[in-house]
């Protein structure tokens, strides 16, 4: 928690003071801690329930003879495989610790005091705060069904927008974008002006007309797409991600990024995940059930939820959801408070395995009958 009356807060940036920082799910061995209970689930962090795929688990093995030297700083073979993936020169690649990074590059790089920043009202919690601890101002436009609200968002755009950041799909409402909208929104937007469209969770979208933004760099310069290797690919704990961009835009988020920010069984596990294609089908077919299955029994609870196409679903308590996180927690089930996302009434839970999406469906309809 911060410290409220903390002597040093004056000395600080000027974004800083009232700055509220991001809150990550609970681990389960702090749960089982404070409650002092055992064999807890987490549904909270929007992790593959599989973790990482077996030829990324032999690259993190095979790296540890190398500890002791410090990771390739440029990413030179963990940039060549991202560019062969994408079509993309390796310039275009901006390594990141997780994607997280990349978009606090991009605020740092773009944003200042008198700078303002658009982005959706239920968005992703580190656009407000990246664009805060710069100094900037941040332009929330709001959201139309739980998603973006792109005219909205477009009618904030002025002389002093330079980034605006788009979640698609969003997380943690789980809406997206279809790609004729979001292309004529981009067009529209002026060229010093900065949009990040961050598809974190776009290996999990079937619809047809879901955009991979990535192709759009031709037509769009002034694009930053930016990707991550935490979610499908299970590799949450080693945190790798990337933007893919014009290379001119790449090499200023390169001049402010940190050496060696990308460590070595990183770099090696993702390109090595890369090159998993079974992983990521049998990751996508578990989620799709596991959607599937929470969704039918939110439905046989008689709880509304907002329709989503990542690895997560927000259910609707239709009260303050506080007090059944509580008992969720004390039930050993940990899902994501929402409240400061604007969703008082929500959870997010991820999807797990599916004797765990059994047993959170278990527990909630214990606490509910409570």
């Amino acid at each position: 928690m911060p410290i409220t009356d903390n002597p040093y807060l004056a000395l600080t940036a000027p974004g800083l003071p009232g700055l509220c920082p991001y809150v990550p799910g609970k681990p389960v061995s702090e749960l089982e801690r404070e409650l002092g209970i055992r064999d807890s689930i987490k549904l909270a962090s929007n992790e593959n329930p599989l973790g990482p795929g077996p030829r990324a688990r032999a690259a993190v093995t095979a790296a540890t003879a190398d500890l002791g030297r410090y990771p390739d700083g440029g990413g030179y073979e963990l940039r060549r495989a991202l560019a062969e993936r994408h079509g993309v020169d390796p310039a275009a690649i901006t390594l990141g610790n997780g994607s997280n990074d990349v978009l606090d590059l991009v605020a740092r790089t773009f944003l200042r005091p008198g700078a303002e920043a658009v982005f959706s009202e239920h968005a992703f919690a580190v656009y407000p705060i990246s664009t805060q601890v710069v100094g900037a101002t941040a332009r929330v436009a709001p959201a139309r069904d739980y998603g973006h609200d792109l005219e909205a968002m477009g009618a904030l755009v002025n002389e002093h927008t330079r980034v605006v950041w788009i979640a698609n799909p969003n997380n943690p409402t789980g809406t997206w974008l279809p790609a004729g909208p979001l292309r004529a929104f981009l067009a529209a937007l002026p060229a010093t002006c900065i949009a990040v469209v961050d598809e974190a969770y776009s290996e999990y979208v079937h619809a047809p007309d879901y955009p991979d933004t990535s192709t759009w760099l031709d037509a769009f310069p002034n694009l930053i797409v930016t990707r991550t290797f935490s979610k499908v690919h299970g590799l949450a704990a080693l945190r790798v991600g990337y933007g893919i961009s014009d290379p001119r835009l790449a090499e200023l988020l390169n001049r402010v990024r940190q050496p060696f920010n990308v460590n070595t069984p990183a770099q090696l596990a993702a390109i090595a995940a890369l090159g998993d294609a079974d992983h990521v089908r049998d990751s996508v077919a578990l989620n799709d059930a596991g959607l599937a299955q929470l969704a039918a029994g939110f439905g046989r609870l008689g709880l509304s939820y907002i329709p989503s196409v990542g690895n997560f679903i927000a259910v609707d308590f239709g009260r303050p959801a506080g007090p059944l996180d509580q008992a969720l927690l004390h039930a050993g089930c940990i899902a994501r408070s929402v409240v400061n996302y604007g969703l008082p009434n929500h959870l997010r839970v991820s999807v797990g395995l599916e004797e765990e999406n059994t047993r959170f469906l278990s527990a909630l309809a214990m606490v509910l009958a409570k």
